[in-house]
């Protein structure tokens, strides 16, 4: 227990000495990483970035959820491009 009071008064302590720009850039990496699926989504072009977009904010609480995001939001137009092979007929 003496460990994880030593850790726990450590990190309490460098986030005491740390500086503006550190937790500026620290903020500016957590939400880059929280909200990347909503990111990829955009990139991506995706027709649901805006469902992805609203889910990604309590996704971000469990990391399945999160992941299951982002492979949506890379994936999303995959069953589009099946759909349109399904669709295309044999040549005769």
């Amino acid at each position: 227990m003496e460990t994880v009071q030593q850790f726990f008064d450590t990190f309490v302590q460098a986030w005491q000495q740390a500086d503006l720009v550190f937790l500026v850039g620290f903020g500016t990496l957590f939400l880059l990483i929280w909200f990347l699926p909503s990111l990829l989504a955009l990139a991506f072009n995706r027709q649901h970035a805006g469902k992805i977009a609203l889910l990604n904010v309590p996704a971000g609480f469990s990391w399945i959820a999160w992941v299951a995001l982002i492979v949506w939001a890379v994936t999303g137009k995959l069953s589009d491009k099946l759909a349109e092979k399904a669709r295309l007929k044999p040549v005769v």
